[in-house]
C-alpha cells in the first residue's frame, strides 16, 4: 500500500531503525533478514532524500531529518494499531494476546499478583515493565498497554482511572531496642533509615512528601526496590517507610511491626492509565476492568476504591 509514493509497509521498518539505531537489531525485531532491512533503509533514504542514519564511530546516529520523524512515525503506527488492526472482539478465555503493564515492584506484589488470579489461567500473556522517568513516552510509543502509577506521575494527555488511595507507615524490627508501640518524631529523626531510591531520576512519592515537610532522614542504606526494604530492616535498628498495603503483607511473614508515622503526608492516589487512541479497544477495556476488579477485591483497599 502506498501513500504519496511511500510504501506504508516501510513505516514499521523505519520506526524500528529510528528506535534501535542498528540494522541487525531492527531486522531481528521485525523478523526479517538483515539484508532485507538494509534494502528497506536504502528505499527510505531514497524517498526522504536523506541518509536518516549515519555512521559515527562504531554507532549509527540519527540525522536531524530522522530526529524529526521519530515521534510522528510512532504516532502513526500506534493509531493504525489501535483503530485498524485491533480486533473488534476480545475473549480472554481463548486469546493469546500479550499485555504489557508498566508498574513498580510494590504494585506487582500487592495488586498485579491478585490481578493475575482474576485474569485466570488461559493463554493470555503478561509482561510487567519497570518504572521509567517518562512513563507517558512509553504509553505514547505503544510500548505499554497500561500504566499503573501514582496519579501525580500520570500524563494529562491520556485518560486514567483512580484505583485506590494508599497511605504510608513505618516498619521496624519487633525487637527494636528503642522503639516500642509508638514512633515519635525524635526517634524517627534519630534512628537510621533504609530508603528506596528509584533507578530512574525521579524520587519516590513518599520521599517527595517527606522532603516537602523539610524532614531529613538519617539514611545509611539505599535500595532500588520497595520489596527489599523489609529485609534490610529485620534484625537491625533501622526504620523503613512502606506503603500500608505492602507493610500489612510483610509483617505476616517477617519479624517486623508496623507503626504510624509521627507526621502526616498526603495519600498516594494510584491510577491506571491507557493511550487515548485505545479507549475503545475491547482488549484494553477488559484489561482495565480486570485491574479495577483486583483493586476493589483487596480487603486492605476495599474502602479506598474510588
Amino acid at each position: 500500500m502506498r501513500f504519496k509514493n511511500l510504501d506504508l509497509n516501510l513505516l514499521a521498518a523505519l520506526d524500528l531503525l529510528l528506535t534501535e539505531r542498528n540494522v541487525s537489531r531492527a531486522a531481528e525485531k521485525m523478523k526479517i533478514t538483515q539484508s532485507a532491512m538494509s534494502n528497506a533503509l536504502s528505499r527510505l533514504r531514497a524517498y526522504f532524500g536523506d541518509d536518516l542514519l549515519v555512521q559515527v564511530g562504531r554507532r549509527l546516529e540519527l540525522t536531524p531529518r530522522a530526529e524529526v520523524l521519530v515521534e510522528p512515525v510512532r504516532d502513526i503506527l500506534v493509531r493504525v494499531e489501535a483503530s485498524i488492526i485491533a480486533a473488534p472482539d476480545f475473549d480472554p478465555r481463548t486469546s493469546d494476546r500479550l499485555f504489557r503493564i508498566l508498574a513498580s515492584d510494590y504494585t506487582v506484589m500487592t495488586l498485579l499478583a491478585d490481578f493475575l488470579h482474576i485474569a485466570g489461567q488461559g493463554a493470555l500473556q503478561f509482561q510487567f515493565l519497570p518504572q521509567t522517568d517518562q512513563p507517558d513516552r512509553v504509553l505514547e510509543r505503544g510500548e505499554a498497554d497500561l500504566l499503573v502509577i501514582p496519579e501525580n506521575y500520570a500524563s494529562q494527555e491520556h485518560p486514567m482511572e483512580i484505583l485506590f488511595e494508599e497511605s504510608f507507615v513505618a516498619v521496624v524490627d519487633r525487637a527494636h531496642p528503642r522503639i516500642s508501640e509508638i514512633l515519635t518524631l525524635d526517634a524517627f529523626l534519630r534512628e537510621r533509615h533504609a530508603v528506596m531510591l528509584p533507578s530512574i531520576d525521579v524520587p519516590s512519592f513518599e520521599s517527595q512528601a517527606i522532603q516537602a515537610l523539610g524532614i531529613r532522614r538519617n539514611v545509611d542504606v539505599v535500595s532500588f526496590s520497595f520489596l527489599a526494604l523489609p529485609a534490610l530492616v529485620v534484625g537491625t535498628d533501622r526504620i523503613a517507610i512502606l506503603h500500608r498495603r505492602l507493610a500489612k503483607r510483610v509483617i505476616r511473614t517477617l519479624p517486623l511491626k508496623m507503626l504510624e508515622l509521627p507526621f502526616a503526608i498526603p495519600k498516594m492516589r494510584q491510577c491506571a492509565q491507557w493511550h487515548s487512541y485505545r479507549s475503545n479497544d475491547p482488549a484494553i477495556r477488559w484489561l482495565r476492568e480486570t485491574v479495577v476488579k483486583a483493586a476493589a477485591a483487596d480487603p486492605d483497599h476495599a474502602n479506598g476504591h474510588l
